[in-house]
């Protein structure tokens, strides 16, 4: 499945900030994910970072206040505009931000804002009184209004030695706001899809518990080619560190039962169900209320069944017909094709995916994974190893062209 970011015209806006740094950044790792990007710098960004700079990452000519008056003339900030199909503004300075909100056109960035057609991302980076003036937060509400997309800022360590609100979000998340506002009209658009991740945990006592070796990875791989395909994405997500991806919403669970709940909650209105979590098949009869004591001698842990999320989601589906699509992992250590066959047409799935947990390089805590994809028609599909990435936009490739065929 396409990268929502590959050959797509990127302008982006730099402005007098320190924060100039992280903007090079942003037009490496924006290049770097195959995005077309054009550089405008005004003149007080020129003070702190060149246009070479720029021109070095992106490999395209970087834009400066003289180039408007120059042989291109007045037709420069119109081609730039038009060609955009995302503007982003990182960092975008108070100064900036009002010219923005009052439509002033005084400089070749302004000028450009005004002609483009596209949506247009901003990243505030100021000291945090400025950022608190007011004036300031009275021209984002205007922006706001007008359809401009905000990203921060964050709180931290201000370049004054301060600490307050004010520093630019980092690059990293504008890629991930890039990447949502440029995948809304794909093949996923309209669907609400449920994403589960990671590992569950059945609590021993209050300290310790029973866990599994999921990452978690894959399942935040699938929430991010999902966001990248236009969906509505809830991440219902085990205790991982991950960061989620922008514009997917994050449920935090600990047990099976708490996932079940949150799967549960989100299923009616959902278009569908990607079961990519490693949940506990069994969870114990009576937790301890108390640490238990090393001095107490060896315990007794009795276990029972935890509860089994895709039985419950087929007795719903049967009931509404929501969701749409249920797609579930089959994480095997033997037997990989025979279990899942079984796990597939038991949970009454519309697609399961095979992987070898056994194998050094795929299935938990990698960055790779080698799958096949099985379907109730006995068809199969085998994917060799790639990145965990690459694995979901095919795996969310699939469900769409599902998704599509059932409508």
């Amino acid at each position: 499945m396409q990268n929502p970011l590959n050959d797509k015209h990127i302008l982006l806006g730099v402005t007098g900030s320190i924060a100039c740094y992280k903007a090079a950044d942003l037009a490496s790792k924006l290049t770097q994910a195959g995005a077309l990007v054009d550089v405008i710098l005004t003149d007080a960004a020129t003070r702190f970072i060149t246009p070479l700079t720029f021109q070095s990452v992106t490999g395209r000519k970087a834009f400066a206040d003289d180039d408007l008056w120059g042989s291109q003339g007045h037709v420069l900030h119109v081609q730039l505009g038009k060609d955009a199909e995302l503007m982003i503004i990182a960092p975008a300075t108070a100064n900036t931000l009002a010219k923005l909100a009052h439509g002033l056109a005084d400089n070749l960035l302004t000028v450009t804002a005004l002609a483009a057609n596209c949506p247009i991302l901003i990243a505030p980076a100021m000291d945090g009184g400025m950022y608190q003036h007011p004036a300031t937060q009275a021209n984002l509400d205007i922006l706001r209004q007008r359809g401009f997309y905000v990203a921060g800022p964050v709180s931290g360590h201000l370049a004054s030695g301060q600490t307050g609100t004010g520093r630019m979000v980092e690059p990293v998340e504008l890629v991930g706001y890039a990447r949502m506002l440029l995948g809304r009209e794909g093949s996923l658009a309209g669907s609400k899809v449920i994403v589960t991740a990671g590992g569950t945990r059945e609590p021993i006592d209050p300290v310790r518990s029973i866990t599994n070796r999921s990452s978690g990875k894959q399942g935040f791989a699938l929430a991010q080619a999902a966001v990248d395909q236009g969906a509505e994405v809830i991440l219902i997500s085990g205790p991982v560190t991950l960061s989620t991806p922008i514009g997917a919403k994050r449920k935090n669970v600990n047990t099976t039962r708490e996932m079940l709940d949150a799967v549960l909650a989100e299923l009616n209105d959902s278009n569908i169900l990607i079961m990519a979590a490693a949940a506990a098949d069994f969870t114990l009869l009576k937790p301890a209320k108390d640490k238990i004591k090393k001095s107490e001698g060896i315990p007794t842990i009795q276990l029972t069944t935890a509860p089994d999320i895709l039985e419950k989601v087929a007795a719903v589906k049967a009931q509404t017909g929501m969701p749409e699509i249920t797609v579930g992992f089959a994480a095997e250590s033997r037997d990989l094709i025979a279990n899942a066959q079984t796990k597939l047409k038991a949970k009454k799935l519309d697609m399961i995916v095979a992987n070898d947990i056994s194998a050094n390089d795929a299935g938990f805590e990698v960055d790779t994974n080698r799958v096949t994809l099985l379907y109730p028609d006995g068809a199969s599909e085998y994917l060799p190893l790639m990145s965990k990435d690459d694995v979901a936009g095919e795996i969310i490739a699939q469900i769409a062209s599902l998704l599509a065929s059932k409508r």
